[in-house]
C-alpha cells in the first residue's frame, strides 16, 4: 500500500503550480478565477436574499453599521477589491456566512448570542477574514486537487470493478478526513485571527471575542464530532487561539482608539 500512498501524493503534488500566500503568510493552492468565484458569489447571494425571510430595518443597520466600521479599516484596494455586502436573515441558528466578493449573511439567532457591537464584530470581522484570505478558492482547489489525484491514482493502480470501487471509497475517505476537513479548521482557524486584527484596527474591543465564544459554548450543548473529524475547530481551540493572539490586538486596539476610532452601532 506504500505505493499507492506515494502515487496519490504524487498525482496531488501534480496540480501544486499556482501558488499564493494568504494575509497570515501561510502558501495557499488557488486553482481557480477569482472573478468567476465572485460572480458565483453574486448570484448565490442573491438567490439566498430571494429564499430565505431577511429581518428587520434595525437588526439590518446594525449589522451594516458594523461590517462598515470593521470594512473601512481595511486599506483602500481591499476595500475596492470586493462588492462588500452583508445582510440580517431571520433565522434560530446562531450562524453567519461569506460568499466570494464579499457578500456576507448573519443570522437573528447570533444576533441574540452576541450582545454588543464588540461581540458582532467578532463574527463579521471573521467572515471579512474568509474573504480577504481567498478562502473559497482555496477550497474548490483542494477538492479538485483531490478528485484529480484519487482518479490518477484509480487509473494507474488498475483499481477496477467492485473490490477497485470499494478501495476508492476507503481512499476518499481518507483524503475527506486526511485534507478537506483539516484544510477547512485550518481557515477557521485563521478568519479568526485575521478577524481580531482587523476588529482591534476598526476600534472594536478584541476581548469581546473570547466573551461570544463563551457565549456560543454556553449556548450551544449536545454531542459533537471529535476534533479530527470536524469542520470547525471547538470553543476551546477558538478562544486559545484568541488569547494567543491578544497582545498584539490589544496594541491594535488601542492604536485605533488614539486614532479616533470609535465605532458606535447601538444593538437594536
Amino acid at each position: 500500500m506504500r505505493w499507492i500512498h506515494c502515487l496519490a501524493i504524487g498525482a496531488l503534488s501534480l496540480t501544486l503550480t499556482a501558488c499564493a500566500t494568504s494575509p497570515t503568510g501561510r502558501q495557499q493552492l488557488t486553482l481557480v478565477s477569482d472573478a468567476q468565484l465572485n460572480e458565483m458569489g453574486a448570484q448565490a447571494f442573491e438567490q439566498y436574499q430571494q429564499d430565505l425571510p431577511q429581518a428587520g430595518a434595525a437588526a439590518q443597520r446594525y449589522a451594516q453599521c458594523v461590517a462598515e466600521a470593521l470594512i473601512d479599516a481595511l486599506p483602500a484596494e481591499q476595500q475596492r477589491a470586493q462588492d462588500w455586502q452583508i445582510r440580517v436573515f431571520e433565522s434560530e441558528q446562531a450562524n453567519a456566512f461569506a460568499l466570494p466578493g464579499g457578500y456576507m449573511g448573519v443570522n437573528t439567532g447570533l444576533l441574540r448570542i452576541a450582545e454588543n457591537q464588540d461581540q458582532l464584530a467578532t463574527v463579521v470581522g471573521h467572515e471579512i477574514g474568509h474573504v480577504l484570505a481567498r478562502h473559497a478558492n482555496e477550497r474548490v482547489s483542494a477538492q479538485t486537487a483531490t478528485q484529480l489525484g484519487l482518479s490518477v491514482l484509480s487509473t494507474a493502480s488498475g483499481m477496477q470493478g467492485p473490490a477497485g470501487e470499494q478501495m476508492m471509497g476507503v481512499l476518499g475517505l481518507g483524503a475527506q478526513y486526511g485534507v478537506l476537513l483539516p484544510f477547512s479548521r485550518r481557515h477557521e482557524s485563521e478568519a479568526d485571527v485575521i478577524g481580531l486584527r482587523l476588529m482591534a484596527e476598526a476600534g472594536f474591543d478584541p476581548r469581546a471575542s473570547v466573551a461570544l465564544w463563551e457565549n456560543m459554548e454556553a449556548a450551544g450543548g449536545g454531542a459533537r464530532p471529535p476534533a479530527w473529524m470536524s469542520t470547525h475547530p471547538s470553543q476551546g481551540q477558538r478562544m486559545a487561539g484568541l488569547q494567543a493572539n491578544m497582545d498584539d490586538a490589544l496594541a491594535r486596539y488601542e492604536q485605533a482608539r488614539q486614532a479616533g476610532r470609535t465605532p458606535n452601532c447601538p444593538r437594536p
